[in-house]
């Protein structure tokens, strides 16, 4: 299988990458990133010798490219996008651009050049807003809270228009909050590592309180090869790994593994929209797939934190 990679050079694009072309031999990737926020060159520098990898850089949004590359493949896994909320709340044109106009490139591209290529759109469990009890499903209406979000829904309807209008193969999946090796030292995880290593406070919206459901990004992975294996067309599947805590219990976890004091939390002030919970029902993927995750929280939080220590010099 050609598989056609949009922002593999990203977090959770260079943990797909690398994971499919180790369990996947006949497999040949397409990665065509343009290296914008959250993309490095050196997430997938270990690849660059093998011949079923091929790096092209270029933007989603340059339908000259989008439209020959997407000629000669049979898959496209779309990862690229904008996906740091507070940026989406102080330019959420860029967020309009990348994660909407990017997707409809795409669809536009297959629709024209190539309409039996199966596309699978990496979107995002925050598409559903926030839930106060129980979980979502992949029926629940779509309430955005942010730019961020809102972009990453519009992007989602698109795909089902595509499908339902032009018969193209789609699939839709919306994962949790991803953590692992080579995530950006912005997001929550990351950044709680480095600063406790640095020694310096480690800054936390509001009370801390806000839920998330957390998943090891080789988890996400295994989930999306499967899904884009397996999958059935038109569908949507949640993946979530059962893990809710709130974010402060995720900083304390990681400042007791490194061995630092808990006063290195500092509150800061909440941001717009901030959602309180997140919570997804994954019983589809399960039931009808056999998709479940390997890693415990406690388990891939320590190789996370060993990794960063180990490779310093990438942050």
């Amino acid at each position: 299988m050609r598989i056609l990679v949009t922002g593999g050079l990203g977090f959770i694009g260079c943990n797909f990458c690398r994971y499919v072309l180790s369990h996947y031999r006949d497999y040949k990737i397409i990665n065509v990133d343009k290296l914008g926020i959250g993309s490095n060159p050196e997430n997938l520098k270990d690849l660059e010798g093998d011949k079923r990898y091929k790096f092209i850089k270029g933007d989603i949004c340059n339908k000259h490219l989008v439209n020959r590359l997407i000629k000669d493949v049979d898959a496209v896994v779309h990862m690229a996008a904008e996906t740091h909320v507070d940026r989406s709340i102080k330019s959420p044109g860029k967020f309009i651009k990348n994660n909407t106009m990017g997707t409809f490139t795409l669809l536009e591209a297959m629709r024209k050049h190539n309409n039996s290529a199966r596309l699978l759109h990496v979107s995002t469990d925050e598409v559903y807003g926030q839930v106060v009890k129980d979980s979502f499903d992949e029926h629940s209406t779509l309430r955005p809270s942010n730019p961020y979000s809102a972009s990453k829904a519009a992007a989602d309807m698109f795909i089902i228009a595509y499908n339902r209008t032009y018969q193209l193969d789609v699939i839709i999946t919306r994962c949790t909050n991803n953590f692992g090796p080579y995530q950006h030292p912005e997001k929550l995880i990351p950044k709680t590592i480095i600063r406790s290593l640095r020694n310096v406070p480690v800054p936390l919206y509001g009370s801390g309180k806000n839920i998330r459901d957390w998943i090891y990004v080789i988890d996400h992975c295994e989930a999306l090869a499967l899904v884009l294996e397996k999958g059935n067309s038109g569908e949507i599947y949640n993946i979530s790994a059962g893990n809710e805590l709130p974010n402060i219990e995720i900083v304390r976890r990681i400042l007791r593994i490194l061995n630092k004091p808990e006063n290195f939390v500092t509150f800061v002030e909440d941001r717009p929209g901030h959602d309180f919970r997140y919570s997804l029902n994954s019983s589809k993927i399960r039931d009808e797939l056999g998709w479940k995750p390997k890693f415990s929280l406690d388990d891939a939080l320590r190789e996370t934190v060993s990794w960063y220590i180990k490779n310093e010099q990438w942050w």
